[in-house]
């Protein structure tokens, strides 16, 4: 006959231990390695297209800049200071194209006269 100190306590399969809840919740707040890379990738493309707006096609580079720069943030990008800059630089397109619209009513900007 058992007695109940020898009897193995069960637990409800549906029921995790609260040390695998733990390491659960840790694990949803905490992006994959694949996310991160994509949100870098998505970081230092931000930056190069703001800086390429810069010069040329500033209406089509400049909001991508900006997307990009935005989608790296909220993914958790570790590359945070380039993702900043594009946004910024993004930004920066959108107002020189402002600027040129209203200036000379074009949509690109050329050295001389």
């Amino acid at each position: 006959m058992t007695t109940l100190s020898e009897a193995t306590p069960t637990t409800s399969p549906t029921t995790p231990s609260p040390a695998a809840a733990t390491t659960e919740a840790k694990d949803a707040h905490r992006p994959t390695p694949r996310l991160r890379s994509q949100a870098d990738g998505m970081a230092v493309a931000s930056f190069i297209l703001g800086l390429l707006g810069t010069l040329v096609l500033n209406i089509l580079l400049g909001p991508c800049a900006l997307v990009l720069g935005g989608l790296s943030l909220a993914r958790g990008t570790t590359r945070r200071g380039r993702a900043l800059l594009g946004i910024t630089l993004g930004a920066a397109d959108l107002l020189l194209l402002a600027l040129l619209t209203s200036a000379d009513g074009t949509l690109s900007w050329h050295i001389g006269g």
